[in-house]
């Protein structure tokens, strides 16, 4: 059973399961350019270091040579302080240069994997996407690529070369003073580095509430926003702001309680620092009076210390923050681990278009297994011809388009084009075979010329105007102030209904399917905008395989069949006239629909007749 996407569960993964996809950016099989930056940037890092290490020497000999005698200090401590001098420039040199050679590696891997991400949720079932939520779903990858850079850079540059300076400055100290102080010292250094973990882990449930509720306060911000006239009818700003302030009351508290455990985490790390470099000063300083040490290693501990916990702090720092990035990772992760519904078969050929000849054998589809949609539907579409799918509410008209699409793949039965089934062949090619006008035109928030342009992106200009003024859509285009580059707002809210159907009307007359699909495209107009919208319908389906889903039935009358769908299973078919003489369900519909046309008739003409304004209830 396929795995729902659900970030307010944690996922399976562990940390290793999101290092482990990480890893692939970091090591790209396909860049030799990228590996090797990878390489230079690791020497770099380990001749940093080993500079570093060499820092503290030279000043301890430096001390030394002062404290021999005064004709010494022309000589030997100034080429030591220049040796020290120079060490330290190349230490943070090396560093830099590390970080500026890397970089690149870290910038592609962020867009890598917010590419690889952002693809696979198109990858993805329509029923996922008709579940989600859009500002959560964009929060999760918006953290997640924040934090790889983070992961990447710190974990590597950070974590791994402070544990290896540990690792030498403890081998020098017992090489150089013995086991006793080498002890102290890497007890100190992991009591640390336990205590940070410990805690850490513990603030790592925080971190889990501070995402959850962001992205609740981000969601319900978008969705509120998307749906501003909404709030406005029914006056509900103080309730979409209660809704808001609780996702940000959760996200305050579990701050609060982040906060206070930092504290707390700072505290014993700082704690813990200063006994342990108290206790070594004061095993140095007693070697100094026992003149088994003298000032310059008393000045060498000291700075190895001071050196070690300076990084080691930080290292705390950088510990917290993979840890908080990887929590972000987990949850943009999550969505890859999230499988597609519909997948092509392996070795899937493309379709062969011969006509367009469309054919459902003995369908059967449910969204739910303890609800049957469609139960057995047979029909067939003739290349060339239009094939009109009528019915209540719910009786699974606008399922066969989606099934069409291919968003679901049926539980029983063919649905078959030219002879081909097409769960068999790739669903890009089906559906570029394939042209969609909607009910709900919903469009890009760009220009007018972009969103006739989707069709086929890189047409030329007067390709687009030509879709355009075969759609009838050219000259409200050109009277508008900035054309074709008019902005059409978001989801297309700046045109009406009638406008917003010409531009989908526009785009699928530049995509030129073989197949055409109304699904109730003009249900939603005036009766005036659905003649002209029909026309233009009209001279696009000349020709072409069509199947129009249609709620009024007087925009179907001269289709070659007219199918009646009533709770999942076909009660009628034929012709218009033939409907009509059976007296069937299509009969009753059609004098429904005749009276209520009557009705507004009737009321219009005499509003016209009393002289009043002229108020259209469907045109508004």
């Amino acid at each position: 059973m396929r795995r729902e996407y659900n970030p307010d569960i944690p996922t399976s993964r562990n940390d290793l399961n999101t290092i482990s996809t990480l890893l692939p950016y970091l090591w790209p099989k396909d860049s030799f350019n990228l590996r090797a930056r990878v390489v230079i940037s690791l020497l770099f890092l380990v001749a940093g270091k080993l500079a570093n290490v060499v820092v503290p020497i030279f000043y301890k000999l430096a001390i030394d040579a002062f404290d021999t005698g005064v004709e010494a200090v022309v000589a030997v401590p100034v080429m030591l302080l220049l040796a020290y001098g120079l060490a330290r420039i190349l230490a943070q040199a090396f560093g830099e240069i590390r970080d500026a050679v890397f970089t690149r590696v870290a910038q592609r891997a962020i867009r890598l994997a917010g590419l690889k991400t952002f693809q696979h949720l198109h990858k993805l079932s329509l029923a996922f996407h008709l579940g989600r939520q859009t500002g959560r779903v964009s929060r999760a990858i918006e953290r997640g690529t924040k934090g790889i850079e983070f992961l990447l850079r710190f974990s590597l540059f950070n974590v791994v070369p402070t544990l290896f300076e540990i690792v030498l400055v403890c081998g020098i100290l017992w090489k150089m003073y013995g086991f006793l102080i080498s002890a102290v010292t890497f007890g100190t250094i992991a009591s640390y580095i336990a205590w940070t973990l410990i805690i850490t882990e513990k603030r790592i449930h925080h971190r889990r509430v501070m995402n959850e509720s962001d992205s609740q306060a981000h969601t319900k911000a978008i969705d509120s926003l998307l749906n501003f006239e909404t709030v406005k009818y029914f006056s509900n700003e103080d309730h979409e702001a209660r809704r808001f302030d609780e996702a940000l009351s959760t996200y305050e508290d579990a701050a609060t309680r982040s906060n206070v455990s930092l504290a707390m985490l700072n505290t014993g790390q700082g704690l813990i620092i200063s006994v342990g470099l108290t206790i070594v000063m004061l095993m140095a300083g007693n070697g100094v009076v026992d003149g088994t040490m003298t000032i310059g290693d008393f000045v060498l501990v000291n700075t190895y210390l001071i050196q070690l916990y300076l990084p080691l702090n930080f290292l705390g720092f950088v510990y917290r923050e993979i840890k908080q990035s990887l929590v972000d990772l987990e949850q943009m992760f999550g969505l890859l681990d999230v499988a597609p519904d519909i997948q092509d078969q392996e070795g899937a050929p493309d379709i062969s278009i011969n006509g367009g000849d469309i054919e459902f054998r003995d369908v059967r589809f449910s969204y739910d297994p303890r609800r049957e949609v469609l139960k057995g539907v047979s029909f067939h579409v003739p290349a060339g011809k239009t094939v009109a799918i009528v019915g209540p509410s719910g009786s699974g008209k606008s399922t066969i388009s989606r099934l069409l699409y291919r968003f679901y793949d049926i539980n029983d039965g063919t649905i078959q084009i030219d002879g081909q089934d097409i769960r068999k062949i790739k669903q890009a090619s089906l559906r570029a075979h394939l042209g969609m006008v909607p009910q709900d035109t919903v469009l890009f928030n760009d220009t007018i010329f972009y969103n006739i342009a989707y069709a086929r992106p890189g047409t030329s200009p007067a390709e687009i105007e030509g879709a355009a003024r075969h759609a009838h859509i050219h000259d409200f285009i050109m009277d508008l102030p900035d054309g074709y580059q008019s902005m059409v707002g978001e989801r297309g809210l700046k045109l009406s209904g009638g406008e917003k159907q010409r531009v989908a009307i526009a785009r699928t007359i530049l995509k030129n399917p073989e197949i055409l699909i109304f699904d109730e495209a003009t249900s939603a107009l005036d009766s005036n905008t659905e003649k002209e919208i029909q026309a233009s319908l009209k001279d696009l389906s000349a020709n072409r395989t069509t199947v129009v889903i249609a709620h009024r039935l007087s925009t179907i009358i001269d289709a070659d069949e007219i199918i009646v769908l009533e709770s999942g299973v076909i009660s009628e078919r034929g012709k218009h006239i033939d409907l009509l003489t059976n007296d069937g369900p299509y009969a009753k519909m059609w004098a429904r629909q005749q009276e209520a046309t009557k009705a507004q008739e009737t009321l219009e003409r005499t509003i016209e007749e009393d002289g009043q304004p002229l108020f259209n209830p469907v045109a508004e």
